[in-house]
C-alpha cells in the first residue's frame, strides 16, 4: 500500500522561471510565501499565492503597475515601491513571462552584487 505524500505539489511558475532563465547563474529562496529567484544576491523574481513577484525598481514602478495585469505588491498593509504583483492571467504565455522577466532583468543587472559578511568566529570567554 502506497503512504500518501506530505510535500505540496510542485509549482509550476517555479519551473517555467527556471527554464525562462535558461544558462544565467541564479539561486532559489524561499520567500514570501513562494520561491524568490535571485541574480547576484538580489532578489530578482518570485512566486507567490497571488501571482507573480517582480522587481522593477523604483524609476519603473508607476509604469510598470499601469500595464494590464499589474498592482503595486503590498506587505504589511504598506506599498513596496519598485515590486509589482503580476496575476496570473498576467503571465499565461511564455511570452508573457519572458516580458516580466526581461522588465525585472533589466532592473535587478544594474545592481551591484551582495556579498554576504563573513561570519565572525567567536571568541571564548
Amino acid at each position: 500500500m502506497a503512504t500518501p505524500s506530505t510535500s505540496a505539489a510542485p509549482d509550476p511558475m517555479v519551473e517555467r522561471l527556471r527554464a525562462a532563465l535558461g544558462k544565467r547563474a541564479f539561486t532559489e529562496q524561499k520567500m514570501f510565501g513562494g520561491t524568490c529567484f535571485m541574480i547576484n544576491g538580489n532578489m530578482l523574481i518570485g512566486t507567490s499565492k497571488r501571482g507573480l513577484l517582480v522587481r522593477v525598481g523604483r524609476a519603473a514602478h508607476a509604469a510598470t503597475v499601469a500595464l494590464p495585469h499589474a498592482s503595486p505588491m503590498e506587505m504589511g498593509g504598506r506599498s513596496m515601491e519598485g515590486y509589482v504583483h503580476v496575476a496570473a492571467q498576467g503571465t499565461a504565455g511564455e511570452a508573457d513571462l519572458a516580458g516580466w522577466l526581461g522588465r525585472a532583468l533589466a532592473f535587478v543587472e544594474t545592481l551591484p552584487p551582495k556579498v554576504k559578511p563573513a561570519k565572525v568566529a567567536k571568541r571564548p570567554a
